[in-house]
């Protein structure tokens, strides 16, 4: 046993033994192995848009892409995601020493790996799509569309928004001033305070003086750039509302197929709400689907009229839940619901039988809507107190209002629609969160965090796959 193997870093007595052994690990990996070697081998990882895909002629080539794909593949299948315990595992685990051949790479390679590459893993995302759309897993009839909220690399403590800087820069004037009346006092003898506490409260002042400067300074920085939020840590990231709490963090939307729950289009943003992302979202699923017109379905988050009427004219039949909102719901008031419009009047007729039809069309950042009202009819109702506070009621349409009412009759027409969305989306998210143990992400910047996510969403969909048809028929599915 003379020598030293350059590949394995061991004897080369012990070498072939090795190799053997591995070589029968390999033929009952348990991990994903199997199923990962066999798709990214028939990638083509340069159109994918991988760096180094192709090694130069000149120097020693680097670590093959090929093999960095298939390590992080495998830790997202087994919930390793951190470049240092991914370094360990190729050193330790049998199942990753047979998919590397033996390759060791350290822990900046594979971080490297992952920020050099992030554009690329939608594109291996959208292949894994391509493969379970040509076997048959897609139902290609109803997309559930949701988005949850994931963490980001950012304490809450250095994530500010203005009312948050004003709060803070007039609690520092207020300290400041309780330090100088204090300084006052010691001046004037009226409190028996030496010469030490002065330093001390002069020291003080200067630290809080100092953190106001930067407030302000950060203040300064918002109201320029326009931004409602600055995060220190990650710049990217937003303070956003995730059930009963607020985090910083990303906004990740899916678009999740009824058949089998696999997820067909993914994407993160930074944006707070839902609200406007339904028809971006279920329009890339679609296609990605290649169908004509496919149903979506998701929750009142989602619903705004313009994206609603985007839908239908990409080939979305929209269903979105209407959620109860304004003044008159809050107060306990009759909803607007409860108002019928008549098209051939073009007016409403209210609760209590009378017509509103006096209209005004009023503009606002785009959106054209129309108020009616009936001053006279409200002046002698009876049940006024029930429908307003004011002296008459207003009740305002959007221009297009109709394609919220076709969306309505849809509803009613197929009630149970809602919950298929929420056992479909809620698959994979709870998978993610609580298998994957992925409530978080592990990179800055939403560029990087897309790629992150794409691996996320890319192991998802491989091990609902080896799931529904097992491994011998997901290699099969692949090499065909």
């Amino acid at each position: 046993m003379t020598g030293v193997c350059c590949v394995h870093g061991v004897y080369r007595g012990s070498c072939a033994r090795l190799g053997a052994a591995v070589a029968g690990i390999g033929r009952g990996l348990c991990g994903g192995g199997q199923p990962v070697d066999a798709f990214v081998d028939e990638l083509d990882l340069g159109e994918a848009g991988f760096r180094r895909s192709r090694p130069k002629a000149t120097g020693r080539p680097g670590y093959n892409p090929a093999d960095m794909l298939k390590l992080y593949l495998y830790g997202y299948l087994n919930r390793v995601r951190s470049s240092r315990r991914l370094e360990a595992e190729a050193t330790r685990n049998l199942e990753l020493i047979w998919l590397l051949r033996g390759l060791r790479p350290d822990y900046k390679t594979i971080a490297d790996f992952r920020r050099d590459n992030r554009g690329a893993f939608k594109a291996v995302f959208r292949a894994f799509v391509v493969l379970c759309r040509r076997f048959d897993l897609f139902g290609r009839e109803l997309l559930a569309v949701d988005g949850t909220r994931l963490k980001a690399v950012n304490n809450p403590g250095r994530n500010f928004s203005r009312d948050k800087l004003t709060r803070y820069m007039a609690a520092a004037d207020e300290r400041i001033a309780g330090y100088l009346a204090e300084l006052d006092a010691i001046d004037r003898g009226e409190d028996g305070q030496g010469p030490d506490r002065r330093k001390a409260l002069a020291a003080k002042i200067a630290h809080v003086r100092k953190r106001r400067q930067v407030q302000a300074a950060m203040l300064e920085q918002l109201n320029a750039s326009g931004e409602s939020q600055i995060s220190l840590t990650d710049p990217d990231a937003r303070a956003m509302v995730s059930g009963q709490k607020t985090v910083v963090g990303y906004n990740a939307q899916v678009a999740v197929d009824a058949k089998h729950k696999l997820i067909v289009e993914q994407h993160v943003t930074n944006a707070a709400t839902d609200m406007g992302l339904l028809a971006v979202t279920a329009g890339a699923a679609r296609e990605a689907l290649g169908v004509e017109r496919i149903d979506a379905v998701a929750d009142m988050g989602y619903y705004k009229g313009e994206d609603i009427e985007a839908c239908e004219a990409n080939g979305i039949t929209p269903y979105v839940a209407r959620p109860e909102r304004g003044s008159a719901v809050a107060n306990g008031r009759f909803p607007k619901e409860r108002f019928a419009y008549d098209p051939e009047a073009d007016a409403y007729r209210c609760p209590g039988g009378q017509l509103l039809d006096t209209r005004y069309r009023s503009v606002t950042n785009g959106h054209v809507s129309i108020q009616y009202s009936s001053p006279a009819a409200c002046a002698a109702c009876t049940i006024r107190a029930r429908c307003t506070g004011g002296r008459w009621r207003r009740i305002n349409r959007w221009e297009n209002e109709a394609v919220l009412e076709r969306m309505a009759r849809r509803l009613a027409a197929r009630p149970g629609i809602l919950d298929v969305r929420r056992e479909t989306v809620e698959h994979p998210f709870g998978s993610i969160k609580q298998w994957m143990n992925q409530g978080a992400f592990l990179m800055r910047g939403l560029e990087k965090v897309r790629g992150e996510f794409s691996l996320t969403a890319l192991a998802y969909n491989l091990r609902r796959a080896i799931t529904l048809v097992g491994t011998p028929g997901l290699i099969q599915a692949v090499t065909a």
